[in-house]
């Protein structure tokens, strides 16, 4: 998708993801109304060079709706760290990647970094804010390391409330310092265990010679680093991996995607479609999980086999729990993945249906095709027709033209040449005709396009699509119709004209470009 499709995207909260030609994500964003944020992008002109740039270069676009602002925002950096964007911004740089480090100093200081800059020992980088910064409390509060820029050999707050052993005073020894700073050391590489041991050691070593003071103090680091750890069992219990598999039957296809949930946080999705059968779930979940990754719970919409949650445990060679819930969050999660599918696969064929509707047409307009030209006062003249099957771009029957007959700035000749070789190419191959033909432009384009049509011996429906004011024009009729914009119908043919237009202009550089090279 490109600008074509802006009218599938929903007035609603979620994460856009922009692809090149290739298929890699280039950028991802996050909106609070992703049809409005997208359009930004294509609307306006005035862009800074790099957006510009990413603009030029996105080919399709795809997007995952959240039930708020908050979750999309969640989505949007789990995304970003997945796929690393080549316009997003580089979040390594960022607070949420920073590291703690221990400076290289006589008595070496906590400082948080943003980069391994400076001499000093790294921990991290910490992909949690709140676990880097409760060990960083910890360590400096707790352990009573020194944070300040300067030892000034004058008392001050942190002292006051002995959130420091003060060296800068005199207070400790070097020797005693390092002690400390080498239970920190332990702390922020993960050596809990080996921490505690040697606390509770020397704990037990000041009670016996009487010293509370530092017996006490060792053990509020003790309760503290155990307070610490029971709150990251406990998310760590909580935060499992999960996928969620919803689908919506249509007929004798199922379109089904699954989203796959880290540790809580939803990081990614993937779509299907294919022929439906009676146990179309369980065949899904075999093929799926013969290669992928298994998570420790698969969340479905309703039962299958007993057997199929022992045979991925077996495989996964841990627990895997498949779970069909009727209400709470597990739920929720259900329910927008639903509503995602049918956002991807519903839209269109609703697309479909109001624009026959609007358009009074017999049979339902499965096949559009929509014809534009491109040039610049007459030179390097190039028409474009694109193909919508079922409200979807049908990319492979995408057709340009160089216009061969027509000399100087003749928008409705050039239309009818086109036209006219699209269908004289489809009646000698006895191929099927669309069900719509929508012209770019107003009553004259459309009247040239109609009057090939009619030589040719053929009666299909056409329209133009007149852009200034989105008038839809009909041949024979005086007037035109206007729809209101916000019609499912409108936006389908707002998506096939843009598109031909997107085309035409495509075609029209690459010509340009080629005859600006050839005069060098």
């Amino acid at each position: 998708m490109t600008e074509k499709d802006l009218g599938n995207i929903p007035h609603e909260p979620g994460c856009y993801l922009y692809k090149d030609g290739s298929g890699r994500i280039i950028y991802v964003g996050k909106a609070k109304d992703l049809k409005k944020r997208v359009s930004t992008y294509f609307q306006k002109n005035d862009h800074d060079p790099k957006t510009r740039c990413l603009v030029e270069n996105i080919d399709s676009i795809d997007y995952i709706i959240t039930a708020n602002e908050k979750e999309a925002l969640i989505l949007e950096n789990t995304l970003i760290k997945r796929h690393l964007p080549k316009y997003n911004i580089d979040l390594k740089d960022s607070k949420k990647y920073a590291y703690i480090m221990l400076s290289k100093e006589e008595y070496p200081r906590l400082l948080l970094a943003r980069r391994k800059d400076d001499d000093g020992t790294y921990f991290g980088p910490f992909t949690s804010a709140e676990k880097r910064d409760s060990l960083l409390r910890l360590a400096g509060n707790i352990m009573r390391i020194r944070t300040c820029r300067k030892m000034t050999k004058r008392k001050c707050l942190r002292e006051d409330m002995e959130y420091c052993t003060a060296p800068c005073t005199g207070k400790v020894s070097r020797e005693e310092y390092m002690t400390q700073i080498d239970d920190v050391k332990k702390l922020l590489s993960g050596r809990d265990m080996e921490l505690l041991e040697s606390l509770k050691a020397r704990m037990s070593d000041a009670a016996r010679r009487r010293n509370y003071e530092q017996a006490k103090a060792l053990r509020d680091q003790m309760l503290s680093i155990e307070s610490l750890q029971v709150k990251q069992n406990m998310e760590t219990m909580r935060r499992y991996d999960q996928d969620i598999i919803n689908y919506i039957v249509d007929g004798p296809v199922v379109h089904l995607s699954v989203f796959n949930a880290y540790r809580g946080v939803l990081s990614g999705k993937d779509e299907y479609e294919f022929d439906y059968t009676n146990d179309f779930l369980e065949e899904f979940l075999l093929q799926y999980y013969s290669e992928g990754e298994i998570p420790r719970e698969v969340i479905l919409p309703q039962n299958v086999s007993p057997a199929m949650a022992q045979l991925l445990t077996e495989k996964k060679d841990a627990t895997v729990r498949i779970t069909v819930p009727q209400k709470g969050e597990k739920k929720d999660l259900l329910d927008l993945v639903k509503r995602n599918v049918e956002k991807m696969y519903k839209e269109d064929e609703l697309s479909v249906q109001d624009l026959r509707e609007k358009l009074g047409l017999e049979k339902l307009p499965k096949t559009i095709e929509a014809f534009d030209i491109s040039h610049i006062q007459g030179s390097d003249s190039v028409g474009s027709m694109v193909r919508f099957k079922d409200g979807k771009p049908d990319k492979s029957n995408y057709r340009r033209f160089k216009i061969k007959t027509i000399e100087g700035i003749d928008d409705p000749a050039m239309i009818a040449e086109i036209v006219r070789r699209r269908y004289i190419r489809l009646k000698e191959e006895g191929k099927d005709m669309p069900d719509l033909i929508v012209i770019d432009g107003g009553r004259t384009q459309l009247t040239a396009a109609s009057n090939v049509l009619r030589s040719l011996g053929l009666r299909i429906p056409i329209i133009g699509l007149a852009k200034r004011l989105e008038e839809i024009y009909f041949p024979g009729l005086a007037e035109p119709q206007l729809l209101d914009r916000k019609t499912r119908a409108l936006k389908l043919l707002q998506n096939v004209r843009d598109e031909a237009h997107r085309f035409a202009i495509k075609y029209h550089k690459v010509l340009r470009s080629k005859r600006t090279l050839g005069k060098k």
